[in-house]
């Protein structure tokens, strides 16, 4: 008897896991609906604000519960732009990104939480050669039938990061002590993702 339950509870563990499993589906970035980007305060009197214009994300997406739901996104360093040559070369070198050495930004889930009306998601980050766990506010829109009989879901979030923290060690300091670029930056992203409808 204690066999036939043991193996009743596996086959029921078994068949849960299955579920899903077989319910979370990948999604492809819609690049040109999509975003990644940062601002910064330069000099504390304005916003600078830059794009990465190469990224790729790996979204996986359980649209009946979102908690099993992933993303990876990983970014070419290279690609910042603040629409200004000299200094996107400048946030290409070892005062910043150090983009020979440190080819890629990357931001790995390893949960997502209901929270309010949206979700938190908790995840490591990696900049240059520091990883650190952060979370961060997570809104999801969607999934909605787009007229091209595809499942399209967006996720946006704005989340604020410590460079220092990341080993980007650019200091200079004015007269005023105050820094020249702040140490605080703003990272903002919004992906739109979609996936074919099964036939």
């Amino acid at each position: 008897m204690k066999r036939v339950l043991l193996s009743t509870a596996l086959s029921l563990l078994l068949l849960s896991f299955s579920t899903v499993a077989g319910a979370a589906e990948k999604y492809d970035v819609d690049a040109s609906h999509s975003h990644i980007g940062f601002t910064v305060k330069h000099m504390g009197v304005s916003s600078v604000r830059g794009d990465f214009k190469k990224y790729s994300a790996e979204l996986i997406v359980d649209e009946e519960n979102v908690q099993n739901s992933s993303i990876v996104l990983m970014i070419d360093a290279a690609s910042v732009d603040t629409d200004n040559e000299r200094r996107d070369d400048h946030l290409r070198s070892a005062d910043f990104f150090e983009v020979e050495t440190y080819p890629e930004i990357v931001f790995k889930s390893k949960r997502i939480a209901k929270q309010g009306d949206g979700f938190a998601v908790t995840g490591d980050l990696t900049i240059k050669d520091v990883t650190r766990e952060i979370t961060f506010d997570l809104d999801i829109n969607g999934p909605i039938k787009d007229p091209w009989g595809n499942h399209r879901v967006g996720a946006e979030a704005d989340l604020v990061i410590d460079r220092q923290d990341y080993g980007v060690k650019f200091s200079n300091i004015m007269d005023n002590g105050g820094l020249v670029v702040s140490n605080n930056v703003k990272i903002s992203f919004a992906l739109e993702a979609s996936r074919k409808l099964d036939e």
